[in-house]
Formats: structure tokens, C-alpha cells, sequence
């Protein structure tokens, strides 16, 4: 019996993580109470404050365990990719389109919709995630142009250009495309903004 309750406090703050990400995505940051997501994780509400004691806390806990473990990843598979920079951001674009089936691309549709009123999570995500994130894609074009697969180009001004359909398409999942009959269908979308954007990315042709 010890031991089972062990192991069910081991798994405690994976439970909590998971109803915490369910809540912020259905609710926003602000509308979300700590003791309901310790019901939705099945622990009382006094439970959840030895892990968590405050909301950002848990929302830190997410970025970290649920958030982080993508952006890791993706880090990983640019340092071992031996292929093109272009197949580095294919990559990439299909990562996120896996993202979008889950909740975790309502936390940067929360964090945008709600920094103004919680900057301290604004900052969080933007150390923990965009600085990283943004370093990753100004690394793959870089290596593009060092192999002669790119254009010379401001890389840093270049980054939302890949990025700012994908904030879209989160954005559109969880505001508007709640609302209206008005669709995006994600991999098509994905698909003509990549081939686009490397028809953009590729070199001059000499003249």
C-alpha cells in the first residue's frame, strides 16, 4: 500500500500539469482556479498547493514539462540534421501541426491574449520559450546561407516571416475558429507557406 501511494504521489504533479494545461486552454489563465484543476486532477484543493502554490507557479510547471520537451526536441534534431536547412524547417512546420491537435498551442494564444494584464508570465514564456525558439530558427537560417541554400538576409527581421502563420493558425483554434464556420485546413496552409517561403529563402540566380 506504500508503495502504490507512492507512486501515485510521483505521478501527482503530471496529473496536475495535465488538467492545468486542459483548463488554461478551455479558460484562459485568469478565469482558471487553482482548486479546479486539482478537482479535474482528482486531489483535494489543499493537494495542490504543496506542489503548486500559486497559479504561476503551475503555469511555469507547464511551460517547463509541457512546452519545453517540443522546443527541446526540435534543438536536437537541428544539431544532429546532416540534410538541407529547407528540410530543417519542414521539420519544424510539422512539429507544430502536431502541437495544434493538442491543447498546447492555447499557451501562446494565452500568453498573448493575457500579458497585459499578467506580464510576469509574458516574461516567463518570452526567457523560456521565444528566446530559444526565436535562436532556433535564426540558427537554421543561418546554417542556410553558410551552405549556400539561402539568399543572404537579416535573419533576425526574417524569423516572423516563417513564424507568423503558425501563431495564426493557434490563434485561429482557440478564439476565432470557436466562433464562425470560417476554416483553415492547418497542413495545407503549412505546406503553401513553406514552399513559399523557401521559393523566397532561395538563392539569386546569377545574371
Amino acid at each position: 500500500m506504500a508503495t502504490k501511494r507512492s507512486r501515485r504521489k510521483d505521478a501527482r504533479p503530471g496529473e496536475i500539469i495535465a488538467a492545468a494545461l486542459a483548463s488554461f486552454a478551455e479558460r484562459g489563465y485568469a478565469a482558471t482556479k487553482l482548486e479546479d484543476v486539482a478537482a479535474a486532477a482528482g486531489i483535494s484543493k489543499g493537494t495542490i498547493y504543496l506542489y503548486f502554490p500559486t497559479k504561476e507557479d503551475l503555469f511555469r510547471a507547464v511551460v517547463r514539462r509541457a512546452v519545453l520537451p517540443n522546443l527541446e526536441a526540435a534543438e536536437a534534431q537541428f544539431a544532429t540534421h546532416t540534410g538541407s536547412s529547407g528540410d530543417l524547417l519542414r521539420f519544424l512546420a510539422r512539429r507544430f501541426l502536431q502541437l495544434l491537435d493538442s491543447d498546447l498551442t492555447a499557451v501562446p494564444k494565452l500568453v498573448v491574449a493575457e500579458s497585459g494584464n499578467f506580464p510576469a508570465i509574458a516574461q516567463f514564456y518570452a526567457d523560456a520559450v521565444l528566446r530559444r525558439a526565436f535562436a532556433l530558427v535564426e540558427g537554421i537560417l543561418t546554417r542556410g546561407m553558410q551552405r549556400g541554400e539561402f539568399r543572404q538576409m537579416d535573419v533576425h527581421a526574417t524569423l516572423p516571416l516563417f513564424a507568423a502563420p503558425f501563431l495564426l493558425l493557434a490563434l485561429w483554434k482557440h478564439s476565432l475558429g470557436r466562433h464562425t464556420d470560417l476554416t483553415f485546413d492547418p497542413r495545407a496552409v503549412a505546406e503553401a507557406h513553406i514552399e513559399t517561403l523557401l521559393r523566397g529563402l532561395a538563392p539569386d540566380r546569377p545574371k
